[in-house]
């Protein structure tokens, strides 16, 4: 936009200036030959009787005064003729021949030169004073040039000048689109339309209603699934426990239809805890304000999957030896981070394969994980909501994309490779924590 404004500015402003200036030129041409008419005719009426007078005294003092050539060019020459045409006196940069033009008063013009022709009262003595044609171009040149120059910084100093102006009048616009830009389901705060300008506030008014009514939208569908998931939990843990005793009561040809029961539930109540675990993560969780060591929350998480059937003496934790692993991140959303990808590749792994987890000192964390490897261009849309790689085990197709939400949400970064580095198989998901303030 500032692009094109300035391209329109300054073409608009040379093309002015040079229909200004032809203008100019046009009127100054006219004004100068006034001018250079009145001042030969100026100089022939004033010179006509002295040299008439010279001419009629014959002395020898008059013909070495008319005789005596002058130094330097002439703007102006002249001739004195009789009435036959015979030249008899002529200044020194004039030809011996009369010009070629009619001894008649006033004005006449050859291809060079404009003659104004002036005669004595008694008519034997013409004076004709001759003004080049040159002259005149000349003043016109170079009065052309006066008003043509500037252009050539006037362009470019119009370019400069519109920019910075431009750019200036355009920082409350810049200031607006930064600030809608950084508008996203975790920050949906209104812009602040105090320092803009009258006309951008409409516009300001009219994003913060929308953002009012989106924050609304979210909120009521944040609020829906966490308190569906929530409210699931009891029902869902009350039927599965139903479903353990019956399985316990029952003859034992119907144990396979209670064990389809028993799987569904776990299923429904893992899929409720990752919907929980997902509107936490759309709620904006991930950031703290303090810097906080995760090794205790790392360790925590990875005690507490250790005791679960699925972890038993399967997780390997290893840990840096500088120190602490300090960063601004919620622990909770750290927390939910290390779980899902702990799960992910405990189920997703060959059973009673190890999984190792890597603290790095560049601020990284690996899970590490054997299995068959994965398309490398599946690899992008495993983030995606209920997006399941090739496997036969059981899951939500949740939990990568919660990951990704929150890593985002706490400025970190999540790095997916199949087969994982150093091995010819299996899988590796890397979590690269913000620096440390």
């Amino acid at each position: 936009m500032t692009r094109r404004m300035v391209l329109a500015l300054v073409s608009v402003l040379a093309i002015s200036w040079m229909v200004a200036s032809a203008l100019g030129v046009m009127v100054m041409e006219e004004e100068f030959a006034e001018i250079f008419d009145s001042g030969v005719q100026e100089t022939a009426d004033r010179l006509l009787p002295l040299v008439a007078e010279d001419l009629r005294e014959r002395s020898p003092e008059a013909q070495r005064r008319l005789g005596q050539p002058t130094t330097g060019s002439e703007y102006l020459t002249y001739q004195v003729r009789d009435r036959d045409g015979a030249v008899l006196l002529h200044s020194h940069e004039s030809a011996r021949e009369g010009f070629d033009v009619p001894l008649r008063p006033g004005f006449a013009d050859t291809d060079t030169q404009r003659i104004y022709t002036v005669v004595t009262p008694e008519g034997d003595l013409y004076l004709q004073v001759a003004d080049a044609f040159a002259n005149r171009r000349e003043a016109i040149e170079e009065a052309s040039t006066a008003l043509i120059l500037p252009v050539l910084v006037l362009i470019p100093a119009s370019i400069i000048a519109v920019i910075l102006v431009i750019r200036r009048t355009l920082v409350p616009i810049q200031t607006l689109r930064d600030d809608i830009a950084r508008k996203d389901g975790g920050n949906l705060a209104p812009v602040d339309s105090g320092c803009l300008p009258t006309e951008l506030d409409p516009i300001a008014r009219s994003v913060n209603l929308l953002l009012e009514r989106l924050r609304s939208a979210l909120e009521a569908e944040r609020s829906f699934a966490s308190n569906s998931a929530h409210e699931l939990r009891t029902p869902i843990a009350g039927a599965l426990a139903q479903a353990q005793r019956l399985k316990a009561d029952i003859p034992p040809h119907l144990a396979p239809r209670v064990d389809q029961i028993e799987l569904s539930l776990s299923n429904l109540a893992q899929l409720s805890e990752k919907l929980l675990q997902m509107s936490r993560a759309e709620a904006g969780i991930g950031i703290s304000d303090t810097i906080i060591d995760l090794l205790p929350v790392l360790e925590l998480v990875v005690e507490d999957m250790s005791r679960s059937e699925l972890g038993a003496g399967r997780i390997h934790l290893h840990l840096p030896e500088d120190g602490p692993l300090k960063a601004k991140v919620d622990p909770d959303a750290f927390g939910i981070v290390i779980r899902n990808l702990l799960e992910n590749a405990l189920t997703h792994s060959p059973e009673d394969s190890p999984v190792d987890i890597y603290v790095d000192k560049n601020r990284s964390i690996r899970i590490v994980n054997d299995g068959t490897p994965i398309d490398p261009a599946l690899l992008p849309r495993l983030t995606t909501r209920f997006m399941r790689g090739q496997t036969q085990a059981s899951g939500s197709g949740l939990g990568l994309a919660i990951v990704d939400n929150l890593a985002k949400r706490m400025n970190a970064s999540l790095t997916l490779s199949s087969p994982a580095p150093g091995r010819e198989q299996g899988f590796e998901a890397k979590i690269d924590l913000p620096k440390q303030a």
